[in-house]
């Protein structure tokens, strides 16, 4: 039987060229009313230098970041997500599972200022990946996380637990996409377990939509007490 993770996986490589298609046609009205600016400007409060796009799919942030004098280097594990970011532009930008990366098996840098996951987080156990990233840092780097709100995406059933997205407001042909949703305390709990402590909350909302749109947490590596 087919595991979660692995159809987790296998939906981003069925539905990478539709992907593409909705981001770069503006298609996702949530994405252009809200989340994209909302962790844009996440990332730009820090004025990092250096930036590490974990799940970076066609490579619209680093495009964005590098516009603006950022040195952004992507990484995502569907090949055709990966050549799409590298054919617009971006030049740093590597193919990479998340086992690999959490296994610290594959070498994509370090020294971050700060590494971003943009909806990039939607498997059940990312505590060793958190863990991972945590030494990719540079002192002083933070770690900032953009998903789906719990409390909204819940839809009544408020609790860990897989869950499913079946694409149906998308135009094309999507295959269905498995994916973890996890409350507040538990992303607390994985960030405090990885090495982190949270520094920052905030729930991007529409003026005119009584539901936040995404859930933004912005951490930063935990000092040990002396």
């Amino acid at each position: 039987m087919t595991s979660p993770e692995s159809a987790l996986l296998q939906s981003w490589h069925h539905n990478a060229r539709a992907w593409i298609e909705a981001v770069r046609s503006g298609s996702i009205e949530s994405r252009r009313q809200v989340t994209d600016q909302a962790i844009l400007l996440a990332i730009m409060g820090r004025q990092p230098e250096r930036v590490l796009d974990l799940g970076c799919g066609e490579g619209w942030l680093l495009r964005v970041l590098a516009e603006r004098g950022i040195t952004a280097v992507g990484v995502d594990g569907d090949g055709t997500l990966v050549e799409a970011a590298r054919a617009a532009g971006s030049a740093q930008v590597y193919l990479a599972s998340y086992e690999a990366l959490a296994d610290s098996t594959a070498d994509i840098g370090g020294d971050y200022n700060l590494i971003c996951a943009n909806f990039a987080l939607l498997h059940q156990d990312i505590i060793p990946l958190l863990s991972a990233l945590h030494a990719l840092l540079a002192p002083g780097g933070a770690l900032v996380i953009q998903t789906l709100h719990p409390w909204t995406a819940a839809a009544g059933d408020y609790q860990d637990g897989w869950r499913e997205e079946a694409f149906t407001g998308f135009s094309g042909q999507w295959q269905p996409m498995p994916w973890y949703l996890r409350t507040l305390s538990s992303w607390f709990n994985a960030l405090d377990m990885a090495g982190f402590q949270l520094v920052g909350l905030q729930e991007p909302q529409h003026p005119q939509s009584p539901v936040p749109q995404s859930l933004l947490l912005v951490a930063e590596q935990r000092v040990p007490a002396v």
